[in-house]
């Protein structure tokens, strides 16, 4: 009798920490699409019918860090716009290898460069931050383009200014040496991600050489190096810039 209730209390622990993860997962917001303060980004010319249209599909989703939203491969259903936190859009490679190609900040539309030129995802998307992702039918989306010509305007802006970002990074990046190159994430993270000169990594020292095409030991040598010569103060995955007019000469000069 014993064992029959401890097993049922299992069972209803089980129960209740699924219910609480679905309930942590879906979030319902009290401001819709027209009250959004990032509309204007994309949705500006859409009248109060079409971002109606949209509430009908839209839902909000809570994703822990670690957590994968797509893998490539799969099937695109959805327009996903990063409201808070940071995603990694990366590719797999032989081996089980990983290249980022970027990462996402809040007010990303981290979809949009595979949604109308494929039915599957190029790329795989993960968070390295809780994150909250605005979600909507990717058929509503595409619905609106076709009828509102200024609205599909705004998404091939969008998407090009995203394609430009990419390969203005890349390219930067690549002309670098390797200390240009970590000096270039350094100041990435802390002018346009965090916009302080201390936080906290959101990635890895392997995931550092992911994104701009190191070795992992080269990104630990050179951050030492770094530390040792009093530009940074490194405490786990801590950073601090103690000399940021130095970081900005590597970076430039690199």
């Amino acid at each position: 009798m014993i064992i029959i209730i401890f097993k049922n209390y299992c069972i209803f622990e089980t129960l209740i920490n699924l219910a609480l993860n679905s309930v942590m997962k879906y979030i319902n917001t009290v401001s819709g699409c027209k009250n959004c303060p990032y509309r204007a980004l994309i949705f500006g010319s859409l009248d109060n019918k079409e971002l109606d249209f949209l509430e009908k599909t839209r839902k909000e989703i809570f994703y822990k860090k670690g957590d994968v939203l797509t893998k490539e491969g799969t099937s695109i259903n959805e327009f996903l716009y990063l409201k808070t936190g940071l995603l990694k859009v990366y590719k797999t490679r032989a081996g089980n290898k990983t290249h980022i190609i970027r990462i996402a900040g809040p007010s990303d539309f981290v979809s949009l460069l595979s949604m109308f030129s494929n039915d599957k995802y190029k790329y795989s998307i993960a968070a390295i931050e809780d994150t909250t992702v605005c979600v909507v039918d990717s058929e509503s989306i595409k619905f609106l383009a076709k009828s509102n010509g200024e609205f599909a305007l705004e998404l091939m802006k969008r998407m090009s200014y995203t394609y430009d970002e990419i390969i203005d990074s890349t390219y930067r990046i690549r002309q670098k040496h390797l200390r240009g190159r970590i000096a270039y994430i350094l100041l990435y993270f802390a002018q346009k991600v965090y916009r302080q000169n201390r936080f906290e990594l959101p990635i890895s020292r392997r995931e550092i050489g992911e994104l701009i095409n190191m070795t992992t030991e080269n990104v630990i040598r050179i951050l030492s190096e770094f530390r040792k010569d009093q530009i940074i103060f490194i405490d786990g995955k801590i950073i601090e810039i103690k000399d940021i007019e130095r970081l900005e000469r590597i970076k430039k000069i690199g």
